[in-house]
């Protein structure tokens, strides 16, 4: 394992705890989303979110949130969501796309929409918190040197594209306290993305990229949906950018090891896959889900993604102005995970 100036909100840290603020959080239905919820709550907050009637609420059920009827698609729709509210946080996007139009419409132009709702319908918000990615900067250069909020933009795939152009309508919001959270790859309860791979450790196989030892950052839900939550009520966050993260670097076989200890499976096959390889397949992958209408989990450039080295970022800056610490090590991350598929019977 490894290890400007800008203007400040009117309302003082310790004030702004002592109330309870009006929340808007987009993406409430999925799996960061739905945590950063748990959180705002245990916090003692009011809580909206977008969804449709028809949308999958499963996470929110029994909850004391208030749905609000609308689209990111549709501006005026947004009116009744962001009029009254104090701060939004924007988990919303879109990790899949069957091409870049896909990703533009739901990374960049859902953030435009909602940025000009908030100048039509609400001004005097707080604070905007978007939820961007990694990915806008692309993997590190070596172990020595993980990736900084300062480092330039260099996003590998039309995800981390979209991301990065998301990110500048946020900057450019010169009007609106905003506050940018980039988190790596991210698991924990209710993830499905990342899910496959305990399925597959769960049959007592593991599956390396590459002959190289790689290393990434990662962070547990729970972990990130905090340091959203800090950073959305710290005044010393307006204008900022931070990664949250762990705070250590992992191997996929350090990963894959703990998961197999606490599915109980003693022996794994590992097997490594040559980069070709895992180009080849997510390449088929991808032409398949362009075929089908369904975007794939694994196409050529997710498959780009995933032969790099290092995928690491430093969290210094989230714990010299926001205190943040990682508080799940990846034993207890994973222990967590594994024991909530099994409740609900995911594995």
């Amino acid at each position: 394992m490894a290890k400007m100036s800008v203007p400040r909100l009117s309302i003082l840290p310790d004030e702004i705890l002592e109330r309870k603020l009006n929340v808007l959080v987009t993406g409430a239905t999925g799996f960061v989303g739905s945590h950063v919820v748990d959180v705002l709550l245990e916090r003692g907050h009011t809580v909206s979110f977008i969804a449709r009637s028809t949308s999958n609420m499963r996470w929110l059920e029994g909850k004391p949130v208030q749905r609000v009827d609308g689209s990111l698609f549709d501006l005026h729709s947004l009116q009744s969501a962001v009029e009254g509210v104090d701060v939004i946080i924007h988990v919303a996007g879109l990790t899949a796309a069957k091409n870049e139009a896909e990703f533009l419409r739901g990374n960049r132009d859902a953030t435009q929409n909602l940025m000009d709702a908030v100048r039509t319908y609400r001004p005097g918000l707080r604070r905007f918190v978007h939820i961007s990615s990694l990915a806008v900067s692309g993997p590190s250069p070596d172990l020595e040197h993980p990736i900084t909020e300062e480092a330039p933009y260099r996003p590998l795939t039309a995800y981390g594209r979209t991301k990065q152009l998301a990110e500048n309508i946020v900057k450019e919001a010169t009007e609106i306290p905003w506050t940018i959270i980039r988190p790596p790859a991210v698991y924990g309860p209710r993830d499905s993305a990342i899910f496959t791979f305990f399925q597959t450790v769960d049959k007592g196989l593991a599956t390396f990229i590459g002959f190289d030892e790689k290393k990434l950052s990662l962070v547990h839900v729970r972990d990130l949906a905090r340091g959203i939550v800090d950073a959305a009520f710290a005044a010393q966050a307006e204008g900022q950018t931070y990664f949250i993260s762990s705070d250590e670097f992992y191997t996929w076989r350090e990963i894959a090891e703990l998961t197999g200890t606490f599915l109980g499976k003693r022996r794994l096959l590992r097997v490594r896959l040559p980069h070709a390889l895992v180009l080849g397949i997510a390449g088929i992958s991808g032409f398949v889900g362009r075929v089908i209408g369904k975007p794939s989990v694994l196409d050529y450039e997710k498959g780009i993604d995933i032969i790099q080295k290092y995928w690491t970022c430093s969290t210094a800056k989230a714990h010299r102005e926001l205190g943040y610490r990682q508080e799940m090590s990846l034993k207890e991350g994973l222990r967590d995970t594994i024991e909530w598929y099994r409740k609900h019977k995911w594995l």
